[in-house]
């Protein structure tokens, strides 16, 4: 999608701090931390929010929970603990159109949140 701002960090048309990349996948550091660890990480194929995903997607999102899980361990997440969220729309704190899950770790979290 031409005006979305995670399509271009993704093609690297926009400077990220890159913490994994894949053929399918970009993940990189949040630029407004809320933990230690918290790294996005998006499909390069533009979806809007989770309500694009269909079963064709199901294998892709199965790789993003692994590259969740990898990030988190390469960061000694595995012990403490971590979260992998994504937020659909703009009541749930959706605020980039472009499906994403944050990887968020190194501090206690809270619940509920929000």
């Amino acid at each position: 999608m031409v005006d979305c701002i995670f399509c271009k960090v993704a093609a690297g048309l926009i400077p990220s701090q890159k913490v994994a990349e894949t053929e399918e996948l970009f993940a990189f550091e949040d630029i407004n931390p809320q933990a230690p660890t918290h790294v996005l990480i998006v499909p390069k194929k533009h979806m809007s929010s989770s309500l694009d995903i269909t079963a064709h997607e199901a294998e892709l999102m199965g790789k993003i929970i692994m590259m969740a899980n990898d990030i988190a361990i390469d960061r000694g997440l595995e012990k403490s603990g971590f979260r992998i969220l994504t937020n659909t729309g703009s009541h749930a704190g959706q605020s980039v159109f472009h499906l994403h899950f944050h990887l968020l770790g190194g501090r206690r979290m809270e619940w509920p949140p929000g």
